[in-house]
């Protein structure tokens, strides 16, 4: 997070002027492996939103990491929780975004993890879409009224998918297998308090022009995922706005005794 931002603990008083717009910032984490970490949509992301409304003042950038690609943006919060090599099967079964949301809650967090689980390991779909359900528990666990968004490892086919596509690699009939099963699963999760929205990281973009070295993206992959990433982000931190406004606004009614 960047120094200058200011964090308040939520507590029942009324809060007012400068102590309200602290209260409503939120807190949002890129999660997910080395296309989360290593790369500069991030970067291109906060530079799009600080010429919004959800500039650095009214969200704060957070996770336990500060890695990128030289981006060449001196400014932009890069706190995040991406971790190169990582399986989002291990992630879960260690229960390590336990941790790391205790140490960097937040209300919105992006997930782009599956890659490394596939490519690595080999592991089949159904066990990533379990780690997938234990990782949205732990959010939840953490933020009941989470906000989420989807999208995982990267592959491309002819066939329409969520996610952005290698440049190398046989992997493609486990991708489509796991792509098929992101949709039913979302919505099978999804809640009003703490929806899921999956994004499509996979159409438009290219497996040899838009990656640097077949895996991560470059300027131009960079760019598209953020013209994908946007308007999801924005969505999301209008609900949690108004999810956390009406928090504020609710009436402390006392348990009974």
């Amino acid at each position: 997070m960047l120094a200058s931002k200011l964090l308040l603990s939520l507590g029942g008083a009324v809060l007012a002027g400068a102590g309200a717009a602290a209260a409503q910032q939120l807190r949002y984490m890129p999660f997910g492996d080395s296309i989360t970490e290593i790369v500069c949509w991030r970067s291109k992301l906060w530079q799009r939103l600080e010429a919004t409304e959800w500039g650095a003042g009214a969200v704060d950038w957070v996770g336990s990491g500060r890695g990128e690609n030289n981006c060449g943006d001196a400014e932009y919060d890069r706190d995040n929780e991406g971790h190169s090599g990582f399986l989002a099967i291990n992630i879960a079964n260690q229960r390590q975004l336990v941790g790391w949301l205790q140490r960097n809650p937040a209300d919105v967090v992006t997930m782009h993890l599956g890659t490394n689980d596939i490519v690595q390991q080999s592991r089949p779909v159904n066990e990533i879409i379990a780690a997938f359900t234990t990782l949205v528990g732990d959010m939840r666990a953490s933020n009941p009224r989470m906000k989420i968004i989807a999208d995982v490892s990267h592959f491309r086919t002819r066939q329409v998918a969520q996610i952005i596509p290698m440049g190398f690699g046989n992997f493609n009939g486990q991708i489509q297998s796991l792509n098929q099963a992101i949709v039913p699963w979302a919505q099978g999760l999804n809640t009003t308090e703490s929806p899921i929205w999956v994004v499509d990281q996979y159409t438009g973009f290219s497996g040899t022009s838009d990656l640097r070295d077949g895996v991560h993206p470059n300027d131009s992959g960079d760019e598209k995922m953020t013209d994908v990433w946007y308007p999801a982000v924005v969505h999301a931190f209008e609900v949690a706005r108004a999810d956390k406004l009406a928090q504020l606004a609710a009436p402390d009614i006392p348990s009974a005794a």
